[in-house]
């Protein structure tokens, strides 16, 4: 690795330092997120991977969005289980946005201001209707999607989260038998 990547992966962490070291924040460790991670792994990766981005972008603020990736699902409750009705992670995905600014605000007022708030709300867009606003948000709601498809890599999710009963290895393994 080289000095400048190096510097920039310290000056991230000096950033979110205290948010990722926080009682508060720590306790999405426990949460599963998509596939197998944790929302905490979810955050830190959406938060690493658009601010590494937002270096190399013109009027964009990295710290901004360092802030408000790893904020942007800092909800209360872990996704509903599996056993649950789809509504009710239906109705998760559509609310959690706001419920993340809120908590963001009272756990974490220093480091709001319109830009970190416009991040959190609308990271959900297009499911949540209304477009974010600076580019700092429309940065972490791409890289969210990205990093949220990465799981899409991990067969057990398919079996887990869709119902299916073989994974994907196991489909293939059964058609070259015949």
């Amino acid at each position: 690795m080289d000095d400048v990547k190096q510097k920039q992966i310290v000056e991230y962490y000096k950033i979110i330092d205290p948010i990722l070291n926080s009682k508060e924040f720590q306790k999405k460790r426990e949460f599963k997120h998509h596939g197998d991670i944790s929302l905490y792994e979810h955050s830190l990766k959406v938060s690493f991977k658009a601010y590494m981005i937002a270096l190399k972008m013109k009027d964009v603020d990295p710290k901004r969005v360092a802030i408000g990736g790893l904020l942007h699902d800092f909800y209360s409750e872990p996704w509903p289980d599996k056993e649950e009705p789809f509504f009710s992670k239906e109705k998760h995905c559509f609310l959690h946005a706001h419920e993340a600014l809120i908590n963001s605000q009272e756990c974490f007022t220093e480091y709001m201001d319109d830009v970190v708030e416009d991040i959190i709300e609308k990271h959900m867009y297009p499911i949540n209707n209304i477009p974010p606003k600076y580019k700092e948000s429309w940065l972490i709601t791409i890289v969210d999607k990205i990093v949220s498809l990465e799981v899409l890599k991990q067969p057990k999710f398919f079996k887990r989260n869709l119902g299916i009963k073989k994974t994907l290895e196991e489909k293939k393994n059964k058609i070259l038998k015949k």
